[in-house]
C-alpha cells in the first residue's frame, strides 16, 4: 500500500473564542484536517493546529518524503520527515503539519489492520477517561453561568483559563476562583490555566507562587501555564513551592523541548497537543518518558474531533492517565463527525473501538465549515 497524495481541509466559519487578546473572528482559520490517500483506496485522517496556507507550504517540503512510501509505517515516516526538515522547520508549522500527517498515518494503519489505535499504540489500559470541560474565565456572573452549563452537560471536571484571570488584580483572581468553587461545589474538579503563553506575559515566579497558594485554598487540582512556556527553571521553582499540581506544555513541539521539564521534574503534568507536538508517535514517546519520571501526561486539546479521538487513543494506551481536554460547544468537535462524543453518566468519555481513530467525518458538516 503506497501513499499517493495528501488532501487538506480547512475549517472556518465557526472558530471559537480562544481568549487571545482581541477576540476571535469565527471566520479565522486555525484548524486544518489532512487526509493521506493511498493507491488501494484506503485513507487516514489527521488534524493540524495550523492554517491551511502554512500546511500547504509545509507539504511542498514534505510530500517528496511521503508520496510513494509504504503507508503503514507511521513512526518511520514521520521521524524521517522530522530529521530531514531539521534546518527548514525545527518546530513551528512544519512540525504541526507533521503532527497531522502522523495522526493520519496511524489512523490509516488502524483501518488497514481493523484495530483501534489504542491497541496499536500499546494496548487498551482503559475503555473510558474523564474529560474536563475547557472554558474561558469571565466576569463572576457570566462565569457562574458558564459553569452551570457544563454541570448541566454532565462534566465532573472543568478547567477555566485566560482572561481576565491574572490580568486585572489579585482580588479579582480570588473572586473568580471563589465564584467557581461556590458554583460547582466540592465534588467537581477545578483546574486553572493562567495563559502564560500570551504575548508579553508579565508575571514571574513570585506571582505564580502566591497565586498557587490561593488556588490551593480552594482545592484546585492544577495550575497551568503560570509562567512563560520555556521557563524551565521558573517552573521548577514554582513546583517546589506549590500546594497544587503544576502543568504546562501546550505550545511546545518535539520531544527535545519537553525533556528538561520531565527529566528535572520541573512540572507535575505535561500537556502536549498531538496536533502540534509531533503527532501520536511523538506524544507516545513523551508519555512513556513522563511515566518513567513520575510526571503525568494530559493532552492539550483545543482543536477538532480528530484531535479528541487521537487523545482518547493515546490516553487509553498509557498505564496512568486521568483526563483529556474537551473544548465544549465547538462545531469542529461536536458536529464534523457522524457520531459525536457523548458523556457517560459518570462524566467519562468512551474510547472509540472502531478501526483507527474510530470516527467518521460528517460530509455535510465538513462541507459547511470548509468552504
Amino acid at each position: 500500500m503506497k501513499i499517493i497524495d495528501v488532501r487538506t481541509i480547512p475549517l472556518r466559519g465557526a472558530t471559537d473564542d480562544h481568549g487571545w487578546p482581541g477576540g476571535t473572528d469565527p471566520n479565522v482559520q486555525y484548524n486544518t484536517l489532512v487526509e493521506v490517500l493511498t493507491d488501494e483506496g484506503l485513507s487516514g485522517l489527521g488534524s493540524c493546529y495550523t492554517t491551511r496556507p502554512l500546511v500547504e507550504a509545509a507539504l511542498a517540503l514534505l510530500n517528496p518524503l511521503l508520496v510513494g512510501q509504504h503507508a503503514l509505517e507511521p513512526e518511520r515516516l514521520t521521524e524521517n520527515m522530522r530529521q530531514t526538515m531539521f534546518w527548514l522547520g525545527r518546530g513551528g508549522a512544519v512540525e504541526h503539519t507533521i503532527s497531522g500527517l502522523d495522526i493520519a498515518l496511524w489512523d490509516l494503519l488502524g483501518k488497514a489492520l481493523h484495530q483501534p489505535l489504542g491497541r496499536l499504540l500499546g494496548g487498551m489500559y482503559r475503555d473510558r477517561i474523564r474529560p474536563y470541560a475547557s472554558i474561558l474565565f469571565d466576569e463572576p456572573p457570566r462565569l457562574r453561568e458558564k459553569l452551570q452549563v457544563q454541570l448541566a452537560r454532565g462534566f465532573r471536571a472543568i478547567k477555566m483559563g485566560w482572561r481576565p484571570f491574572g490580568r486585572v488584580s489579585r482580588k479579582l483572581d480570588e473572586e473568580l476562583i471563589k465564584t467557581a468553587r461556590d458554583t460547582v461545589g466540592d465534588d467537581i474538579e477545578l483546574m486553572v490555566d493562567a495563559g502564560g503563553s500570551e504575548q508579553f506575559w508579565p508575571h514571574g515566579v513570585c506571582w505564580a507562587k502566591e497565586t498557587a497558594r490561593m488556588l490551593g485554598d480552594y482545592g484546585v487540582v492544577w495550575f497551568e501555564e503560570a509562567l512563560r512556556p520555556d521557563d524551565v527553571d521558573g517552573f521548577r521553582e514554582l513546583r517546589a513551592a506549590s500546594p497544587v499540581l503544576v502543568a504546562t506544555g501546550e505550545v511546545l513541539t518535539r520531544r527535545q523541548a519537553f525533556q528538561p521539564f520531565i527529566t528535572t521534574r520541573a512540572v507535575d503534568i505535561i500537556q502536549p497537543d498531538v496536533t502540534k507536538c509531533g503527532g501520536l508517535s511523538e506524544a507516545r514517546r513523551l508519555a512513556w518518558l513522563a511515566y518513567d519520571h513520575g510526571v503525568l501526561l494530559v493532552p492539550h486539546g483545543w482543536n477538532t474531533a480528530v484531535g479528541v479521538a487521537a487523545d482518547l487513543a493515546l490516553t487509553a494506551a498509557m498505564p496512568v492517565a486521568r483526563w483529556i481536554e474537551f473544548q465544549t460547544g465547538v462545531p469542529y468537535i461536536e458536529e464534523i463527525i457522524t457520531e459525536p462524543f457523548r458523556l457517560e453518566a459518570d462524566g467519562t468519555l468512551r474510547v472509540p473501538t472502531g478501526p483507527g481513530l474510530g470516527i467518521t467525518l460528517n460530509p455535510e458538516a465538513v462541507e459547511r465549515y470548509s468552504r
